[in-house]
């Protein structure tokens, strides 16, 4: 990015940020807050209002609006700023786009073909979750949509000033609804709003990014000169944990699962419909003008003698557009199918198969008759439709902890062996002996229906919904049965064991394990061996095997390099497992929206996965906010989307046709993550780290939070290790330590550079070549930069006792300054010039988060001195700042 074209970016930021705080000035005057409008200019807040709880509740929604103001101004700097490149540099200058990803190809020496049969292995899945992080309403959200739509019109040049005022006038009409409506969720939302929000997404955002994006991979394609009529389009499915979830997740109900399912596939059913609406109103062809393909003629006599008289009416509407009377009684065949709760019979869509066979005949007459590019703009893109979201929308997947399962077994072998010792009692080898035998025989432990205990029917009946809805409806709707904290073989044994309890085929779906923690991740390959190789184990029909690997709790184990490191390593491993048993692993990635957990730019962290070892098909989950800023805006949304498939595609191209092999200094990056891990287990082992951390952070805020409906701890005990990793990165954040993502770092590089300076020296050599490195090295800057030593004081000022608060406070800010000095060390550019984008960023939202953290600090101090912790009007001013804070430094968890 050149410095003048970044400078254009920072100035047009600022002008749509003043124009923007100026149609919000206005509206408070209009209200009658002249005081409050007072606050605001470009450059934030710069007064201070009185110490009222009702002004304060007012200037904390002034800011917040503000600093989500700043946010769509920047999002909508960014789209600008890529077409501009484009403009000026071609598609290939957008980094991680399609038409780069091919002049990388191209440049490796690629041919046509071989790109080809790489993007015929692509299968990513995006599965959308809704863990506590949305911190705002969806009513908020909307409004949101609909100013930065108006942004856009400005854009436009062509209008007058007449009519850009009028722009002005609708935004400033849309700030009104906004400041009249509340921004936090006054009742925990519940699994089915959660759902209906994931739901929305699915139905209205993706399948417009979906065609978005496939247009701008075919331009690409046909830019590098290739015919666009060979353009193998990769596979894109979405997946949902939002009501299959059930981790530590008491409200996440059979019941719920079933809904969902049935939720999820009338949606999908009602997308296509309207989509066949479309094709109805466009299709308007006569046969007066065009032949009648003969495939067309038999097509429609077979649906005449299937649908009958209702058919025969249907057919009738349009006498002389035959195209027309196919679609309608398509329509009317997928209108028996949303209405019909016996599918299995002659006049549904048994499946999108068959829906799909009478596309392919619209497809080939359309063809016939020469009207190639009317396949090309209305067919095609209805096929996409069809194999991307299916009769389901999205695959459930259905998770739940080992810890859970086994007290489940215990309460089954309870109620039939009463003499043996209790399950959770046994060693390894004795669950694993025991769960073989059992698998050798298709008879249950008891008859059908039958009670064992509160674990076990949960268990069950949530695997009797998957039954009967598969039987059904087809298995579509269902994703994997993932494990959280998979130890041993046994694990996975114990739910195919489960599985024939309920009556559910193993055969259908894939028993999947998530390592998340450090120890976890070091075993994992020999966990996955042991399973591959038991007789038991059910091999896909594709070969395809899942794996999840958690970025949370890995990173809450050992901090952000140690985390990293184990994952690209676990890569690594289980990459050689999967080829020495002859399939491939579909690794599934536990990210969250924060750099602690994963989060950043797709194309970055793709790249950063050892070479070889993405197989083609890739999942990965998508939380909470993070859905909102990623795919809330059609053009951010294909962004996004084609970040994400192209650079799978990239990384499978070095598992297709490798390169050669690049020699990087693992052992100094593995030395660098022991060293870090030792420092960060020093902190979280500190004897008075937790006294610390619960008053330095207001985490004991978020555990009131109305915004998911998930507990924040697992089990509710009031450990470290039961604290989920999404509020203990949120409380970090908020309190501005963001120890997550950065300590250990400052002490790791020194003291690799002062025991090991050959080492050190070879990391900085490869600090910009080795993709993994160098993306370890800006998200740990990009955290320390984030984080303020300044606000660490204030908030550590809240710790009651004085040795532990400066202990502390000295031990962390230490290695804040060191880590920011190494960090700097290891590139020759410095920081202004590499990190501009960032700090301006951070500068401008200065003084507004500022006011915030003082009005938090106060507040809390006041809410735990206060006789009544529960006060109603001190929580929800808290929860505000909180959603505030939350806009404004733009992630949570």
């Amino acid at each position: 990015m050149s410095q003048k074209t970044t400078a254009i970016s920072f100035d047009k930021v600022w002008r749509d940020m003043e124009f923007l705080t100026n149609c919000f000035r206005q509206v408070l005057k209009e209200l009658g807050q002249e005081e409050l409008a007072n606050l605001l200019s470009p450059n934030g807040s710069k007064k201070k209002l009185p110490d009222d709880i009702k002004l304060e509740k007012k200037q904390v929604q002034v800011l917040s609006m503000y600093l989500q103001l700043m946010n769509l101004v920047e999002e909508n700097a960014a789209v600008q700023y890529r077409r501009k490149l484009v403009d000026n540099n071609g598609m290939q200058a957008i980094r991680g786009s399609w038409s780069e990803t091919f002049q990388r190809w191209k440049s490796q020496g690629l041919s046509k073909e071989q790109m080809q049969e790489i993007m015929g292995k692509i299968k990513v899945t995006p599965v959308l979750t809704a863990h506590p992080t949305e911190a705002k309403r969806i009513s908020i959200l909307e409004l949101h949509r609909e100013i930065y739509l108006k942004l856009i019109k400005l854009e436009n040049t062509a209008y007058s000033l007449a009519e850009r005022k009028l722009i002005g006038n609708d935004i400033m009409t849309l700030l009104e609804r906004w400041w009249r409506t509340g921004e936090v969720y006054l009742e925990k939302p519940t699994v089915e709003k959660e759902r209906n929000n994931v739901v929305h997404y699915l139905s209205k955002v993706f399948p417009l990014a979906l065609k978005k994006t496939d247009l701008q991979l075919k331009q690409s394609w046909t830019e590098m000169g290739f015919d666009p009529q060979k353009l193998v389009y990769p596979r894109l499915q979405f997946g949902s944990w939002v009501a299959g979830d059930r981790d530590g997740h008491p409200y996440v109900t059979a019941a719920i699962t079933e809904d969902t399912l049935l939720e999820q596939r009338k949606t999908a059913l009602e997308l296509i419909y309207n989509q066949l609406n479309e094709l109805v109103a466009h299709l308007s062809f006569s046969k007066k003008r065009n032949p009648i393909p003969s495939v067309l003629n038999k097509a429609i006599d077979n649906k005449l003698h299937l649908l009958g008289a209702v058919g025969q009416e249907a057919a009738e509407r349009n006498p002389y557009e035959p195209w027309r009377q196919f679609l309608a009684l398509m329509l009317l065949q997928l209108s028996n199918t949303m209405q019909d709760q016996n599918p299995h019979n002659q006049k549904v869509y048994n499946s999108p198969e068959e829906f799909l066979e009478d596309l392919r005949v619209l497809k080939s007459s359309l063809l016939e008759i020469g009207a190639k590019r009317i396949v090309e703009d209305l067919i095609f893109p209805t096929e996409r439709l069809l194999e991307c979201f299916g009769f389901h929308l999205a695959r459930l997947d259905i998770r739940q902890n080992s810890e859970f399962h086994d007290k489940a077994m215990e309460q089954i072998l309870k109620a039939t062996y009463p003499e043996l010792p209790e399950y959770r009692t046994w060693d390894e080898d004795r669950k694993i002996e025991f769960l073989t035998e059992e698998l050798k025989t298709n008879r249950p432990f008891g008859i059908a229906g039958k009670s064992f205990g509160v674990e076990a029917d949960k268990v069950l009946d949530c695997y009797r919904v998957v039954r009967n809805h598969s039987e059904k409806y087809g298995a579509q709707g269902i994703g994997a049965f993932i494990i959280s904290m998979t130890r041993g073989l046994s694990d996975l044994l114990l739910v195919y064991v489960l599985m024939r309890e309920a009556g559910l085929n193993p055969n259908t779906f894939q028993v999947v394990p998530l390592f998340e923690t450090i120890d976890d991740l070091l075993i994992s390959d020999k966990v996955m061996d042991s399973f591959l190789k038991h007789p038991a184990y059910k091999k896909a029909k594709d070969s395809v095997q899942e794996v999840m690997l958690g970025y949370s709790d890995s990173n809450k184990d050992g901090g952000i390099i140690a985390s990293r490191w184990h994952i690209y390593q676990a890569e690594e491993s289980l990459s050689k497992i999967a080829k020495e048993n002859k399939l491939r692993f579909k690794f599934f990635h536990g990210i969250g929206g924060t750099i602690s957990r994963g989060g950043g730019k797709y194309h970055r962290f793709l790249e950063s996965m050892p070479p070889g070892s993405l197989s083609g098909e890739i999942k990965l989950t998508v939380q909470g906010e993070t859905i909102s800023q990623q795919f809330a805006n059609r053009l951010t949304a294909s962004y996004n989307l084609e970040m994400l498939l192209s650079g799978t595609a990239l990384q499978t191209g070095y598992t297709c046709f490798p390169q050669r092999a690049a020699t990087y200094p693992v052992a100094a990056l593995r030395k660098l993550a022991e060293y870090s891990k030792e420092k960060y287990q020093g902190l979280i082992k500190h004897p008075s780290f937790l006294e610390f951390y619960g008053e330095a952070t207001p985490i004991d805020v978020l555990e009131m939070s109305k915004i998911g409906s998930r507990p924040a701890r697992r089990t509710g005990t009031r450990t470290l290790g039961d604290l989920r990793a999404i509020p203990w990165v949120f409380s970090w954040n908020q309190s501005r330590f963001n120890i997550t993502g950065w300590f250990g770092m400052g002490y790791a590089l020194r003291k690799l550079k002062e025991e090991d300076n050959k080492s050190y020296v070879q990391l900085k050599e490869f600090s910009d070549k080795w993709p993994l490195l160098r993306y370890i090295l800006i998200q740990v800057e990009t955290n320390l930069l984030n984080a303020s030593p300044g606000i660490m004081e204030l908030y550590a000022n809240l710790v009651n006792d004085d040795k532990v608060r400066q202990e502390l406070t000295s031990i962390i800010k230490t290695e804040h300054s060191e880590s920011l000095e190494q960090i700097a060390a290891m590139f020759n550019n410095s920081r202004e010039n590499r990190r501009q984008s960032l700090l301006d960023n951070l500068n401008r939202r200065e003084d507004a988060l500022m006011a915030l953290h003082h009005l938090q600090i106060k507040n809390l101090e006041q809410w735990r001195c206060s006789k009544d912790p529960k006060n109603d009007s001190q929580v929800t001013l808290l929860l505000e700042i909180t959603t505030a804070l939350a806009s404004g430094l733009k992630n949570t968890g």
